[in-house]
């Protein structure tokens, strides 16, 4: 029984090593991965500056006469027009001043005529006609001067704007041409921003052009979007006016000045923002999904693509700038590359993969 027990066990295991025999393992399947072709597009290229809005006109408003203060004629915070009445000093003693020196005026006049009268019969010498006619002149200019002393007890604002607080009351005495001023008036629509640019980028974005790498952007070259401190844009474009000529030693940097529409009042002086400046289009750009690029272990930007062969073949890449989701591509890839944009995590370099177009709509899945 125990030697018929060992036959059956080897004739099984005999079986079973003739069935393996016969079988191979399957091969795993081929990863998939999606693509995208790179291509080159126009794209418009901007520079995103900080800076500070600054009023388009300002006016200090000081007094051009001593005397006292008799009345406010604004409200504070409120919009003024060129030449509106904002102050009144005491005109009274700048009135008397006046009507005195009109008074001397008949008396003066009539003197001077009855000396050149008497001059052409030789009755008075020249040089008496000479110093009636030089009273008379200065009586006139006294007259003048006394007359603008009493225009300038109405102070006027110089400009239409907005005008703010007020740093004297009703009977306070004021100074000609005193440091502190009585308020301030400042035009608000339109506004200035003013943004610094570091020299050394004023200075790559002129090598651009000068190589070709850029082209101006015809009439709308000088046109300038906002963005504001809560991270919302301004719903009006501006209007690029001038790059300073000056360096300023301290930043490396040159200021430029642009105006903006603010007909609502939105923008204030002194205001944080951030400007779109163009800098120019770029014809031949290479733009790739973020998403697909990585960095290696020294921090260099990489991307995975998908060779003639079917395999993975890693590739460095150089990186301007991101422009939305996409990152701009200077180096390291050329057209009709196919650069894996999914299925990262599931590609090896030099392993075979299976592309298929990227959806831009699905997930990544990395």
């Amino acid at each position: 029984m125990k030697r018929l027990f060992t036959g059956v066990l080897g004739l099984v295991l005999a079986v079973g090593l003739t069935g393996c025999k016969g079988k191979t393992a399957a091969p795993p399947p081929v990863p998939e991965v999606a693509t995208v072709t790179v291509a080159r597009q126009q794209v418009l290229l901007t520079t995103e500056l900080p800076g500070r809005t600054s009023p388009y006109l300002i006016a200090e408003i000081r007094p051009q006469v001593n005397g006292l203060i008799q009345k406010r004629l604004f409200t504070e915070g409120s919009d003024v027009e060129a030449g509106q009445e904002i102050y009144q000093i005491d005109p009274a003693p700048f009135q008397t001043a006046l009507d005195r020196a009109k008074a001397n005026l008949p008396a003066l006049r009539s003197r001077a005529d009855r000396y050149k009268e008497a001059l052409v019969d030789k009755a008075v010498s020249q040089q008496d006609f000479d110093d009636a006619d030089a009273t008379l002149k200065q009586a006139e200019a006294d007259t003048e001067t006394a007359r603008i002393n009493l225009n300038y007890t109405h102070i006027v604002s110089p400009i239409s704007g907005r005008i703010g607080k007020s740093t004297v009351t009703d009977g306070a005495i004021v100074t000609a041409y005193q440091p502190m001023a009585l308020a301030t008036v400042q035009q608000l629509d339109p506004i200035y921003v003013d943004v610094p640019q570091s020299t050394a980028e004023l200075l790559r974005l002129q090598r651009r052009l000068a190589d070709g790498r850029l082209t101006r952007d015809g009439n709308n070259q000088n046109a300038v979007q906002l963005m504001l401190e809560d991270g919302t844009k301004y719903p009006l474009e501006g209007t690029l006016q001038f790059r300073d000529v000056t360096v300023d030693p301290t930043t490396a940097t040159v200021i430029l000045r642009m105006v903006f529409p603010n007909p609502n009042g939105v923008l204030l002086p002194g205001m944080f923002v951030r400007a779109v400046v163009k800098e120019g289009v770029n014809d031949q750009a290479m733009l790739i999904p973020q998403q697909a690029v990585m960095r290696d272990s020294k921090g260099n930007s990489m991307a995975l693509l998908v060779n003639a062969a079917g395999t993975v073949e890693p590739r460095l890449l150089t990186l301007d700038r991101a422009i939305g989701d996409k990152w701009l591509v200077t180096g390291g890839l050329a057209v009709g590359d196919r650069l894996i944009v999914e299925g990262l995590l599931k590609a090896r370099p030099g392993a075979p993969v299976k592309a298929v177009p990227f959806e831009a709509a699905s997930a990544p899945a990395r």
